[in-house]
């Protein structure tokens, strides 16, 4: 893209005027329309070092109510950054809906970087590539305007930058090593550059080459292409987005109302196995530990099946500085404003660690789908964001277990009805337990095609039959066991 640009015509100095006070302007308005509309705008700002990203921001977001802004400079990874997925710190900090977020560099900056350094194969730079294409096009599926700016500036225009900032003490500081190495090494950059924009030029995302030799005609350029983009995104906000097709392996899996659920254990043989795991859990959950193997342990089930019973088994065998019990009930004002995923890319483990999730990202192939909280279009592309969100963690080298804990409907009107007439349990059953009961048909349904459409080889749906609770627990345990052992090679 680069090495074909062809530079727009740089307007006069009162032309320049002109249109920089009609573009701020219209930007101002525009924002009130972005509140109105709920419309999140994510705008990265890429490009050569000195090329005025920083200053180019700064001069926006004077259009902008400050309450609607955020701005965020991308170093280095942190350490704790290191130990989480690669997206994770993009998807952390992506625009509530009506906001605009600013990141001064990104992902295109890391994985360059990455491949300038030699920390990233070919091999390596096709798999980040296409994790920031999926992680791009499912925020614009989702409603997202994502705006990618690339500031451009020649070899001969970045030295004299950087003399200008090193003659003065003041400015010096501002000159890094990488810029320095940047600009020594200028070609070899360009073509690195030049790649990662062609592999990632989408007509949903497409790149906005900027010509930076003037800060002001670039602070021109970038307004009026934000300007545009948000015309554009608002007037297309109520179109669906085209259905991608499933390219995932998935493993063969049985009906609901296929399984078996006379499956018991004796109270003796329940013990001594329980024992016997919990023990054989905690050594595994210590050498995880030592070999920084993230493991997320992913729970859906009906009401009342037992979902917290079996997790405090796993739990139970675990050092409690090396997990997390992540309970999931209806999203808060400021997760709901976010892509759906956002509340559980936020709540991933670092490497060595385990989460537990009580109630999972599947809620929008399932509640939200069956109570209406999401579109039919938006549940139905759901069942591949998931498998590549999935996907995502398990290339990072995640272990992923999902289980189904599974009762049939008489077990649990049982069950309905000793919480209801036991004090001590009365907490646990709600008017809301008793409303998705009458639509048990609608969510066995739902829940048949959730797990036939999920369960991939990489992560597959395992069903525990839970009229046994005991009988489902130690299920519960060996599986883990099982695919803890598996990751670590014993």
């Amino acid at each position: 893209m680069l090495k074909n640009h062809v530079e727009q015509e740089r307007p006069g100095e009162e032309e320049l005027g002109r249109r920089l006070e009609e573009a701020r302007k219209r930007l101002g308005a525009l924002q009130m329309q972005i509140k109105e509309h709920g419309l999140p705008v994510l705008v990265l700002m890429e490009g050569w070092g000195t090329a005025g990203k920083g200053s180019t921001i700064g001069k926006i977001i004077r259009n902008i109510d400050p309450r609607f802004f955020k701005v965020a400079t991308m170093a280095a990874p942190t350490e704790e950054e290191l130990r989480k997925p690669f997206l994770y710190r993009y998807f952390a900090r992506i625009p509530e809906a009506g906001k605009f977020t600013f990141l001064d560099s990104g992902w295109m900056d890391e994985i360059t970087g990455d491949v300038l350094q030699g920390k990233l194969d070919d091999k390596g730079y096709a798999s980040r590539i296409d994790s920031v294409k999926r992680f791009e096009r499912q925020l614009t599926d989702n409603g997202y305007l994502v705006m990618k700016f690339f500031f451009h500036i020649d070899e001969k225009e970045q030295r004299k930058r950087l003399d200008a900032l090193l003659v003065n003490k003041d400015t010096s500081w501002r000159v890094s090593d990488s810029d320095r190495w940047q600009n020594k090494h200028y070609d070899k950059c360009l073509k690195v550059f030049d790649r990662y924009l062609d592999d990632t030029n989408v007509s949903t995302a497409p790149w906005y080459i900027v010509d930076a030799h003037s800060r002001k005609w670039a602070q021109l350029q970038v307004l009026e292409m934000l300007c545009q983009g948000i015309d554009v995104a608002l007037q297309n906000k109520s179109l669906a987005v085209p259905l991608l097709q499933n390219t995932f392996p998935l493993e063969k899996m049985p009906k609901l109302g296929e399984i078996a659920l006379d499956k018991t254990i004796e109270e003796a043989e329940y013990q001594e196995e329980l024992d016997k795991l919990q023990k054989r859990l905690g050594e595994l959950h210590n050498r995880l530990y030592r070999k920084r193997v993230p493991v997320i342990i992913a729970y859906e089930g009906w009401d009342a099946a037992g979902k917290g019973g079996n997790i405090k088994r796993i739990t139970g065998a675990l050092d409690p500085r090396g997990f997390e019990v992540h309970p999931i009930a209806s999203p808060e004002p400021h997760e709901k404003a976010r892509h759906y995923l956002w509340r559980f890319w936020t709540r991933l483990p670092k490497t060595g660690h385990i989460a537990v999730f009580d109630r999972t990202w599947y809620g929008r192939v399932m509640v939200e789908r069956i109570e209406g909280f999401c579109s039919t279009n938006d549940w139905q592309r759901a069942y591949n964001e998931i498998n590549e969100f999935e996907k995502e963690l398990v290339d990072w080298g995640a272990v992923v277990i999902k289980f189904w804990v599974h009762i049939d409907k008489d077990t649990q009107l049982e069950r309905f009805n000793e919480r209801q007439n036991t004090p001590e349990k009365q907490w646990k059953i709600t008017d809301e337990d008793w409303r998705n009961r009458e639509k048990w048909d609608a969510y066995e349904s739902a829940v048949n095609e959730m797990i036939q459409k999920t369960s991939t080889t990489y992560a597959p749906w395992h069903i525990l039959e839970s009229v046994d609770k005991k009988y489902a627990r130690i299920k519960a345990l060996k599986i883990v066991i099982r695919e803890l052992e598996k990751v670590l090679g014993e």
